[in-house]
Protein backbone atom coordinates (compact mmCIF):
# COMPACT_ATOMS: atom_id res chain seq x y z
CA UNK A 1 0.00 0.00 0.00
CA UNK A 2 2.83 2.41 0.87
CA UNK A 3 4.41 1.82 -2.55
CA UNK A 4 1.10 2.50 -4.29
CA UNK A 5 0.70 5.81 -2.42
CA UNK A 6 4.26 6.81 -3.41
CA UNK A 7 3.51 6.11 -7.08
CA UNK A 8 0.20 7.96 -6.83
CA UNK A 9 1.96 10.96 -5.24
CA UNK A 10 4.63 11.03 -7.98
CA UNK A 11 1.97 10.85 -10.70
CA UNK A 12 -0.03 13.63 -9.02
CA UNK A 13 3.01 15.89 -8.65
CA UNK A 14 4.09 15.22 -12.24
CA UNK A 15 0.69 16.27 -13.56
CA UNK A 16 0.81 19.50 -11.53
CA UNK A 17 4.36 20.33 -12.62
CA UNK A 18 3.56 19.86 -16.30
CA UNK A 19 0.91 22.60 -16.03
CA UNK A 20 -0.85 23.17 -19.34
CA UNK A 21 1.65 21.88 -21.91
CA UNK A 22 -0.88 22.48 -24.68
CA UNK A 23 -1.70 26.08 -23.80
CA UNK A 24 -3.82 28.15 -21.51
CA UNK A 25 -7.49 27.22 -21.12
CA UNK A 26 -10.15 29.70 -22.25
CA UNK A 27 -11.09 30.53 -18.66
CA UNK A 28 -7.69 32.21 -18.25
CA UNK A 29 -9.41 35.32 -19.60
CA UNK A 30 -11.96 35.55 -16.80
CA UNK A 31 -10.34 34.12 -13.66
CA UNK A 32 -9.77 36.30 -10.62
CA UNK A 33 -6.12 36.60 -11.67
CA UNK A 34 -6.99 36.96 -15.37
CA UNK A 35 -4.28 36.48 -17.99
CA UNK A 36 -2.15 34.59 -15.46
CA UNK A 37 -1.42 30.88 -15.40
CA UNK A 38 -2.97 28.80 -12.65
CA UNK A 39 0.38 27.51 -11.38
CA UNK A 40 -0.46 26.85 -7.75
CA UNK A 41 1.16 29.36 -5.39
CA UNK A 42 3.42 30.82 -8.11
CA UNK A 43 2.83 34.50 -8.85
CA UNK A 44 3.97 36.79 -11.64
CA UNK A 45 7.51 38.12 -11.48
CA UNK A 46 8.07 41.88 -11.43
CA UNK A 47 7.79 43.08 -15.05
CA UNK A 48 11.03 45.07 -14.67
CA UNK A 49 12.86 41.70 -14.46
CA UNK A 50 11.39 40.24 -17.64
CA UNK A 51 14.08 38.97 -20.02
CA UNK A 52 11.60 39.20 -22.90
CA UNK A 53 10.51 41.93 -25.30
CA UNK A 54 7.08 42.04 -26.82
CA UNK A 55 6.96 44.38 -29.82
CA UNK A 56 3.94 45.24 -31.97
CA UNK A 57 4.31 46.67 -35.47
CA UNK A 58 1.64 49.26 -34.69
CA UNK A 59 -1.15 50.28 -32.37
CA UNK A 60 -3.82 51.65 -34.70
CA UNK A 61 -6.08 49.61 -36.91
CA UNK A 62 -8.56 50.01 -39.69
CA UNK A 63 -11.21 47.45 -40.67
CA UNK A 64 -9.55 44.07 -41.36
CA UNK A 65 -5.98 45.37 -41.05
CA UNK A 66 -3.24 43.24 -39.51
CA UNK A 67 -0.57 43.92 -36.88
CA UNK A 68 2.47 41.74 -36.25
CA UNK A 69 3.54 41.03 -32.66
CA UNK A 70 7.00 39.58 -31.96
CA UNK A 71 8.25 37.99 -28.74
CA UNK A 72 11.98 37.42 -28.15
CA UNK A 73 14.46 37.80 -25.36
CA UNK A 74 17.60 36.85 -23.55
CA UNK A 75 16.14 33.53 -22.41
CA UNK A 76 13.84 30.80 -23.71
CA UNK A 77 10.18 30.62 -22.81
CA UNK A 78 7.90 27.59 -22.77
CA UNK A 79 4.48 29.15 -22.79
CA UNK A 80 2.68 32.33 -23.70
CA UNK A 81 -0.73 33.91 -23.62
CA UNK A 82 -1.21 36.97 -25.81
CA UNK A 83 -4.37 39.05 -25.88
CA UNK A 84 -5.57 42.05 -27.91
CA UNK A 85 -7.62 44.81 -26.28
CA UNK A 86 -9.23 48.00 -27.51
CA UNK A 87 -7.21 50.90 -26.08
CA UNK A 88 -10.32 53.03 -25.38
CA UNK A 89 -12.78 50.45 -24.03
CA UNK A 90 -10.41 47.69 -22.81
CA UNK A 91 -12.67 45.12 -24.47
CA UNK A 92 -11.27 42.04 -26.21
CA UNK A 93 -11.01 42.76 -29.89
CA UNK A 94 -10.08 41.10 -33.18
CA UNK A 95 -8.68 37.67 -33.80
CA UNK A 96 -5.32 35.95 -34.16
CA UNK A 97 -4.07 34.00 -37.16
CA UNK A 98 -3.36 30.49 -35.90
CA UNK A 99 0.15 29.31 -36.77
CA UNK A 100 2.14 26.13 -36.06
CA UNK A 101 2.32 25.23 -32.36
CA UNK A 102 -0.33 27.78 -31.36
CA UNK A 103 -4.03 27.72 -30.61
CA UNK A 104 -6.40 30.64 -30.57
CA UNK A 105 -8.99 31.46 -27.92
CA UNK A 106 -11.49 33.51 -29.94
CA UNK A 107 -13.78 34.03 -26.93
CA UNK A 108 -11.32 36.61 -25.60
CA UNK A 109 -9.12 37.57 -28.57
CA UNK A 110 -6.16 35.51 -27.34
CA UNK A 111 -3.53 33.12 -28.67
CA UNK A 112 -1.53 30.61 -26.62
CA UNK A 113 1.10 27.90 -27.04
CA UNK A 114 0.14 24.42 -28.23
CA UNK A 115 3.26 22.72 -26.84
CA UNK A 116 5.64 23.25 -23.93
CA UNK A 117 8.90 23.15 -25.89
CA UNK A 118 11.51 25.86 -25.40
CA UNK A 119 10.99 28.83 -27.71
CA UNK A 120 13.56 31.51 -28.48
CA UNK A 121 11.18 33.76 -30.37
CA UNK A 122 7.69 33.81 -31.80
CA UNK A 123 5.79 35.95 -34.29
CA UNK A 124 2.03 36.39 -34.27
CA UNK A 125 -0.42 38.12 -36.62
CA UNK A 126 -3.51 39.85 -35.23
CA UNK A 127 -6.43 40.78 -37.50
CA UNK A 128 -8.67 43.74 -36.69
CA UNK A 129 -12.47 43.47 -36.79
CA UNK A 130 -13.96 44.17 -40.22
CA UNK A 131 -16.38 46.79 -38.89
CA UNK A 132 -14.23 49.14 -36.76
CA UNK A 133 -11.12 51.20 -36.51
CA UNK A 134 -9.24 52.49 -33.49
CA UNK A 135 -6.29 51.79 -31.25
CA UNK A 136 -5.26 48.44 -29.81
CA UNK A 137 -2.78 47.20 -27.23
CA UNK A 138 -1.41 43.73 -26.66
CA UNK A 139 -0.90 42.12 -23.27
CA UNK A 140 1.42 39.10 -22.98
CA UNK A 141 2.06 36.54 -20.29
CA UNK A 142 5.34 34.69 -20.84
CA UNK A 143 6.20 31.48 -18.99
CA UNK A 144 9.83 30.44 -18.48
CA UNK A 145 8.88 27.45 -16.31
CA UNK A 146 6.09 26.41 -13.96
CA UNK A 147 7.09 28.80 -11.17
CA UNK A 148 8.56 31.64 -13.22
CA UNK A 149 6.38 33.80 -15.44
CA UNK A 150 5.68 37.45 -16.24
CA UNK A 151 2.03 38.44 -16.60
CA UNK A 152 0.41 41.37 -18.39
CA UNK A 153 3.53 42.63 -20.17
CA UNK A 154 2.28 45.29 -22.60
CA UNK A 155 3.74 45.20 -26.11
CA UNK A 156 6.02 48.06 -27.04
CA UNK A 157 5.30 49.95 -30.24
CA UNK A 158 8.31 51.54 -31.97
CA UNK A 159 7.91 55.31 -32.26
CA UNK A 160 7.92 55.17 -36.06
CA UNK A 161 4.97 52.73 -35.93
CA UNK A 162 2.76 54.90 -33.71
CA UNK A 163 0.09 56.62 -35.75
CA UNK A 164 -2.86 58.60 -34.61
CA UNK A 165 -6.28 58.33 -36.16
CA UNK A 166 -7.66 61.58 -37.41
Amino acid sequence: MKGFLSVLTVVGVASVVSGFPDGAPADTCVKTRFNQPNHGAARSQDLSTSPFRVVASGNTFSPGSQIQVDVAGQDVFRGFFLQARDAQTNEWIGQWVESPNTKTIPECSAITHADNKDKERATFIWTAPKDRQGQVFFSATLVKNYGTFWANQIAEVPTAAVRHLG
